[in-house]
């Protein structure tokens, strides 16, 4: 029987096994992949504080998880099928049938970026290929860039972007913005920025980084290569809560919701990181959220039973 259960080994997670394994509590962190999640795949990381030096998100991601095992969390790589969280006691079922039994379960189920699924994209995240404008846009000073999406996100992000890059081009499938009127407004005073629209991205390309995209208008297919620096493809998150859906409540788009203490609707379930409903997903945000969780379930476990967060 664990104290603590963690499921999910990004940022979030890792800083959640930090402070319950600190705080004397039996921890437990459950990852099918790797340490870190889409923050591993960072090539470098600038805007974590304290992180003055060029950090890959991988050698963050590392430095997390051996303090983490220093202090005494026990790591465990496999795939959960199941959660029990009706009783007091909780558990977690793996693939194979495993229990992992726990006090307390700390949800760090994360977010993916929506993928275009486009020839390029894969080989050149890192590379070129972005899903963050907040985490990358620095490394593309005066450089030219195209933004994917029509959103709130993408609307927003590509005049943040323009705060570097000498040029963006937004790249939208249908004639006009879903974004907020006001955001919508800003983007198409800002001369920095262009718009493709009724445009998709067909492919991505270059040699050792992105040089060029290839798009196709929608109604006339007719295609254009377009010689660029960088892609941010900002189209939409996914959160991983496929598993928890119909118990653990969510919102409309799929995120867990909590209070600010991270609480969920069933007592001695908590969330963190990107799978939360929250206004910014960043790694500081995800620690955050892990030392949140981490510390409240360690008073759930000492009998201080806090009304729970309704729908």
């Amino acid at each position: 029987m664990y104290d603590v259960a963690i499921l999910g080994a990004g940022p979030a997670g890792l800083t959640a096994a930090i402070y319950a394994s600190r705080a004397r509590l039996k921890t437990i962190l459950i990852e099918r992949n790797y340490p870190g999640g889409q923050v591993a795949m960072c090539d470098k990381v600038e805007n974590y504080p304290g992180h003055i030096e060029n950090t890959s998100g991988f050698d963050l991601s590392m430095s997390m998880k051996e303090q983490a095992e220093r202090f005494g969390t026990e790591m465990k790589s496999t795939e959960i099928a199941s959660l029990e969280l009706d009783s007091k006691e909780k558990a977690l079922v793996a693939s194979d049938g495993e229990r992992i039994e726990a006090k307390t379960i700390i949800l760090s189920l994360g977010a993916n970026p929506r993928k275009l699924g486009v020839p390029g994209e894969i080989e050149f995240i890192g590379r070129g290929v972005s899903y963050c404008a907040v985490c990358d846009a620095a490394f593309y000073k005066d450089k030219k860039l195209v933004v994917v999406g029509g959103g709130d996100t993408a609307v927003e992000d590509s005049n943040f972007l323009t705060r570097y890059a000498s040029s963006v081009t937004i790249v939208h499938r249908r004639d006009k913005f879903r974004a907020q009127r006001i955001l919508q407004e800003r983007t198409i005073q800002n001369p920095s920025i262009t718009v493709q629209w009724n445009s998709v991205v067909k492919s991505i390309g270059g040699k050792d980084s992105v040089d060029h995209v290839i798009l196709e208008n929608v109604q006339t297919k007719q295609q254009i290569n377009l010689p660029i620096d960088g892609v941010f493809v900002l189209v939409g998150l996914e959160p991983n809560t496929k598993m928890i859906a119909g118990r653990v409540h969510l919102d409309p788009a799929g995120y867990i919701i909590t209070d600010e203490n991270m609480r969920t609707n069933i007592p001695g379930v908590f969330a963190a990181g990107d799978a939360r409903q929250k206004l910014l997903r960043q790694i500081v945000t995800a620690c955050a959220d892990g030392a949140i969780a981490a510390t409240a379930a360690e008073k759930y476990i000492d009998g201080d039973e806090w009304p729970t967060t309704k729908s």
